[in-house]
């Protein structure tokens, strides 16, 4: 048997499995770079649409299904016409070709469940999330927050503090205790968290309960216990109560406590975030009782918007209150817009002839990446929404 014979199939089969993984490895990582590129420049067309007067408008991928051709060639081949006393020759040709069909469905996210989504104003748990999540607590405030509503120590309403630079002494104070809040994060002297407390409810009963009602309490999440030598017994249950900042920390209070905390943070909407910043402890020279108000994230990309050239953010001084801070940038996202392509941006896009770009410092880049996130958290299961279109190569 000729070894060749054995050879070539053998040779074409290594050659396949070289070049399969090595184009399924380059083209998923380069599809994974292309939909989030997509999506971050999305997020800056809208900007830039709504610096323009225009709607926004959002599309994103909801699959991609690829189909990879992996493809062997080989050759042998010999002279049949030699001179005499010459040697045979052998040329042996090997080729190996890998192509793609990639195809794309893109779905435009449209209809009132997303319209209510962008112009539903953010839950208080999604500030909770992101500040535990170690995103700085100014910029969370000044990129999420429309404002602070300062109270009473009733609860009433006092004023409202708006986080807009064409108001100008109300923006540079929600500035200023947002840059307080900040100081007290960094130095571990903020709480920022859900309250927990336990509810107790007081039943006068003829006996003992039973173990039917034992069973039953359990199953609802409270437990039994008596109170005192008579027939007086109680049920508790743990209670998941709203999101607080606040000073000091809310496990050293009472049960009664916190259910009084709990109650006068209740009283604010979901998109409100409970602020007491008492006397008597750190920071407390500059107090602050009241709520932080959560704004859409279609207002987010009007304040950037606006921020552009309308109604440009402008440098704060912090309290004297407030001790000194290493970081207090004048923008939330600094987006700029010129008529030249920037070289030093990696978040850019071309819109209308002119280019829009975020500024090219740690602080924009974070802040855009936290712009990101909640986009993420606004937009979720697409595979509902409308008819995708379909684009195949």
């Amino acid at each position: 048997m000729n070894p060749l014979a054995f050879l070539l199939p053998v040779l074409s089969l290594t050659l396949t499995a070289c070049v399969g993984p090595v184009s399924l490895h380059r083209a998923v990582i380069a599809y994974d770079e292309t939909i989030s590129r997509v999506e971050r420049e999305m997020l800056l067309i809208n900007v830039a649409r709504t610096h323009r007067g225009l709607p926004t408008h959002f599309t994103v991928t909801s699959s991609i299904a690829a189909t990879f051709d992996y493809r062997t060639n080989t050759g042998f081949s010999t002279s049949i016409f030699q001179t005499a006393g010459s040697n045979n020759s052998f040329d042996l040709a090997l080729g190996a070709s890998a192509a793609e069909n990639p195809t794309i469905s893109i779905v435009p996210i449209q209809g009132e469940d997303f319209t209510k989504r962008i112009l539903t104003p953010m839950d208080e748990s999604k500030f909770e999330f992101l500040v535990f999540q170690g995103s700085p607590i100014d910029m969370v405030m000044r990129l999420m927050a429309r404002g602070i509503e300062l109270q009473n120590p009733d609860g009433s309403f006092q004023r409202f503090i708006l986080n807009w630079p064409a108001v100008q002494e109300e923006y540079e104070e929600f500035r200023r205790r947002a840059l307080h809040i900040a100081w007290l994060n960094k130095n571990r002297k903020l709480f920022v968290g859900t309250l927990w407390y336990d509810e107790t409810l007081r039943a006068e009963l003829a006996g003992p309960p039973s173990a039917g009602d034992l069973m039953a309490a359990l199953e609802k999440g409270y437990r039994w216990k008596r109170l005192g030598e008579g027939n007086e017994y109680g049920f508790t249950r743990r209670v998941r109560g709203r999101v607080v900042i606040t000073n000091y920390d809310p496990k050293t209070l009472s049960d009664a406590e916190r259910m009084e905390l709990n109650a006068r943070a209740s009283a604010n909407p979901g998109n409100f975030v409970f602020v007491d910043i008492r006397p008597g402890h750190p920071g407390g020279e500059f107090p602050l009782f009241g709520a932080i108000k959560l704004q859409s994230l279609s207002e987010m990309l009007t304040f950037l918007a606006n921020a552009v050239e309308r109604s440009p953010e402008y440098a704060v001084r912090r309290d004297p209150r407030t001790p000194a801070m290493d970081r207090n940038p004048v923008r939330t996202l600094a987006i700029e817009e010129t008529e030249k392509e920037p070289d030093d941006r990696q978040l850019k896009v071309a819109y209308g002839g002119r280019y829009y770009s975020v500024a090219n410092t740690p602080w924009d880049r974070e802040a855009f990446k936290l712009l990101y996130r909640l986009f993420q958290m606004t937009v979720t299961d697409v595979s509902n929404i409308g008819v995708p279109v379909t684009i195949g190569k």
